[in-house]
């Protein structure tokens, strides 16, 4: 029974909603707090077993490259300076995985990002870790839920959950034949149907497991939505030759690639923290009373 060793993490993305933020800075470096939102998303693939990371840049991320590297400066800075707990923090980030990085060289759709990693994975099944998706699971993270359905069911895998009607439109959904209450076969895919042509409310949400089949497919897919190389395409030609799963994940999803995703995301975080708990949930009550009172 194979296990799952390696995950991509497509990180080559403009950010263009966070502009001006993300001129000069990776959107994927942006903190949920004081920690990165990659940060959490490469600690989840360390959770589920993960051996080896590829995060697929441009040539505008290398802070992304350099935040899981050593930072010598810095060791010595807070050694020197006495500050001994953040040194172990710094350090542990550098020790968390074996982390590669390859360059997109032209931004040609998700699709394409991910058949950059085809040396890298190689011929057996993989993850992938979308880097605008947070989802939180404190007790099994949502990749483990994923790795678990592919070793009962050898096949691919993708993470789904239930949206609103409100939503439908902005995801791919999938057309399920149900299994058990959890898993279900994956009998097509329709990328961002209005709700009236949706044929369910179950949505793809930035996890997946894939068989190496899929870089055959990338390799000879023709171009679709705005002319890029879109992976849910690839997918459903990928149904034509092998069967696909999809997994009802149990954990809280972010879409930090939109400003409301990501506030909620900091509000979250920063409520879970014992040492900001209590201060940062009277700055809320305080600036929600008062903008009352200005209104």
């Amino acid at each position: 029974m194979m296990k799952i060793k390696k995950a991509v993490i497509p990180a080559a993305g403009y950010g263009t909603r966070f502009l001006p933020a993300t001129k000069s800075q990776p959107k994927e470096m942006l903190p949920i707090v004081d920690k990165p939102t990659i940060q959490y998303i490469v600690e989840e693939a360390v959770k589920a077993g993960i051996e080896e990371v590829l995060i697929i840049t441009n040539h505008q991320k290398q802070a992304i490259e350099n935040h899981f590297d050593r930072s010598l400066e810095l060791e010595y800075f807070l050694e020197k300076n006495n500050k001994l707990e953040e040194l172990e923090m710094v350090r542990d980030i550098s020790k968390l995985i074996n982390i590669h990085s390859i360059r997109q060289k032209e931004a040609k759709g998700l699709g394409n990002a991910i058949l950059c990693a085809k040396c890298f994975v190689g011929d057996e099944p993989f993850a992938i870790l979308l880097g605008d998706d947070i989802i939180v699971n404190d007790e099994k993270p949502v990749l483990a839920q994923l790795c678990d359905t592919f070793e009962k069911y050898q096949s691919s895998v993708v993470a789904v959950q239930q949206v609103e009607a409100k939503d439908i439109s902005k995801y791919g959904i999938v057309n399920p034949r149900y299994i058990n209450n959890k898993d279900v076969e994956v009998i097509d895919l329709v990328e961002k149907p209005n709700v009236e042509n949706a044929p369910s409310d179950l949505a793809i949400l930035g996890r997946y497991i894939l068989t190496p089949e899929i870089f055959n497919i990338l390799e000879t897919q023709a171009p679709g939505h705005n002319g890029e190389v879109q992976l849910t395409d690839a997918i459903k030609t990928l149904l034509l030759k092998e069967k696909v799963y999809a997994h009802k994940f149990e954990g809280k999803y972010y879409d930090v690639g939109k400003k409301i995703g990501f506030l909620e995301a900091n509000i979250d975080f920063a409520l879970k923290r014992d040492d900001l708990r209590e201060e940062f949930m009277q700055m809320l009550m305080k600036k929600v009373e008062d903008y009352k009172f200005d209104k």
